[in-house]
């Protein structure tokens, strides 16, 4: 008798793909609030960074809600600022105190905790709805995808902003920080009838009176401009991907974990405003002639 033969799955109808941005990235949630209100639920996640995250906690199964509890649980300011001392002294003399290949500012540990008491044990493939979570391989600078393995080590990856946090070992191979080469993972989710990718851009700094200020300006430039040239080149090949950039009630910094209510209730808006866009892309559809991709005009 043989094997039985196992079919592909079938491809994603919804993928939803969460930016970086830190605690910008909360809008997502209430986007999907409405998306399940009105039974869009995605089949899919794609997270960048902090996108990742919030990604991961609605991948598990989490209502939005329960997922927006959880996230201001585990983003509290002080665990960002928890400073490791030695890298300071590393950083003025390196000569003196040598540099570690897992040069960090902050101290990761209570991060890496609080996410383990979150997410446990759990492997990407064991999540109740798929999850891709978007890092950069170091050696390389190239974006990579993880789709399976131990979940924790990889959000860690996701969220491992050079020079603030160490890199992380993954069967080998370091990664760091998505937003270092695809803050807006778009591509991750080629294979979605539709995508619906959530990015906020960062806000630039106000002051540049010393030097963190602007490095930090610099980066959030840089990432802001390779968010949008993502976009722009997914509309360009055709691919069937609506943006939606939800607007913050005011000035909100990437890590004011406080913020995060406000920025659900702009998701909520950012998505309800798009719900008749949304129902007639998620309609039957003819099949394509010719092979030809499916434009969605953002």
């Amino acid at each position: 008798m043989s094997a039985p033969v196992s079919l592909p799955a079938a491809p994603p109808r919804l993928a939803l793909v969460v930016g970086s941005g830190g605690v910008l990235a909360a809008a997502a949630l209430g986007v999907v609030h409405v998306l399940a209100a009105e039974g869009m639920q995605p089949d899919l996640y794609v997270g960048c960074s902090s996108g990742a995250l919030f990604g991961a906690t609605l991948a598990m199964g989490m209502p939005a809600e329960h997922a927006l509890q959880t996230a201001l649980r585990l983003w509290s300011p002080e665990l960002t600022r928890r400073r490791r001392w030695r890298a300071y002294a590393e950083w003025a003399a390196p000569r003196l105190m040598g540099t570690r290949t897992d040069f960090a500012l902050r101290d990761e540990q209570a991060i890496a905790q609080r996410l383990a008491e979150v997410f446990g044990t759990r492997h990407i493939e064991q999540l109740p709805t798929p999850l891709r979570v978007a890092t950069t391989e170091v050696h390389s600078g190239r974006a990579a995808v993880l789709r399976h393995g131990p979940l924790l080590p990889a959000l860690r990856a996701s969220m491992a902003l050079p020079l603030l946090f160490p890199s992380v070992q993954i069967d080998g191979c370091s990664y760091v920080d998505g937003a270092l080469s695809d803050p807006l993972p778009v591509a991750a989710a080629a294979d979605a009838h539709l995508v619906i990718a959530v990015g906020v851009d960062a806000p630039m700094p106000r002051r540049l009176d010393r030097p963190a200020r602007l490095a930090a300006q610099a980066s959030t430039a840089l990432i802001n401009n390779l968010l949008q040239a993502r976009l722009d080149a997914a509309h360009a090949a055709g691919r069937p991907v609506l943006a939606l950039r939800p607007v913050p009630p005011r000035r909100i910094g990437i890590w004011d974990a406080q913020a995060m209510p406000d920025l659900f209730v702009a998701g909520r808006h950012a998505a309800m405003a798009a719900l008749p866009r949304i129902a007639a892309l998620l309609a039957p559809r003819p099949p394509r002639q010719n092979g030809t991709a499916r434009e969605v005009t953002p």
